[in-house]
């Protein structure tokens, strides 16, 4: 039984790191969406639920995370070289901070919701952009906005032009969206006929 039990154990952390592992380029939707087929099928469904492309989910990953599952900032250190505490709590591939996780969680219900799962990850990400939309008024398909919105926080999004670093961030996101949008045009509809569908 023991050998049996240890074989179960490592054939589900196999599984794990095989479902969480990062994708060989990220910079291609299409080379993610074939290497991680369920992804798209997550993603979509959040496009659905939400109204926030595709493009836009993946482009904000890229940046926050660039598809780490474990990503964190880096630690902060003392005279440069004593490692010190992280400078939020940012986690996973959204990078969201613990307190908006949880903000998520409650509104949505999604109780069992975790930053590690990328189903999880791209549902925040629909659910915070749709909250950008309604408070802020800003188009979902509007990346480089949006991403503004999401670096910055809804309440402190007014004061994005005082900061050229964020403002050059969501550029990047926003050239990047824009790639992720034209890649998608080749694949997606190959994409859509595959009805193999796991949420």
């Amino acid at each position: 039984m023991k050998k049996i039990d240890n074989i179960l154990l490592i054939s589900f952390l196999l599984f794990i790191c095989s479902c969480s592992s990062i994708p060989k380029n990220t910079s291609n939707s299409c080379a993610i969406f074939n290497e991680k087929y369920l992804w798209y099928k997550h993603a979509k469904k959040t496009e659905l639920k939400w109204g926030t492309p595709i493009y836009v989910q993946l482009a904000i990953i890229k940046m926050e995370s660039d598809f780490d599952w474990l990503a964190k900032p880096d630690r902060q250190k003392i005279f440069k070289i004593i490692p010190y505490k992280r400078p939020s709590s940012s986690f996973g591939y959204s990078q969201a901070v613990k307190g908006t996780w949880e903000q998520y969680k409650k509104e949505t219900g999604n109780k069992l919701a975790t930053r590690v799962r990328f189903k999880d990850s791209v549902d925040f990400i629909g659910w915070y952009t749709n909250k950008t939309t309604s408070i802020l008024k800003i188009s979902k398909k509007d990346t480089f906005r949006q991403y503004l919105a999401y670096h910055e926080g809804w309440g402190a999004y007014k004061y994005y032009r005082n900061n050229p670093k964020v403002i050059l961030l969501a550029k990047k996101v926003k050239k990047q969206s824009d790639k992720y949008r034209s890649q998608l045009r080749k694949c997606q509809k190959r994409l859509n006929k595959n009805k193999f569908i796991i949420f």
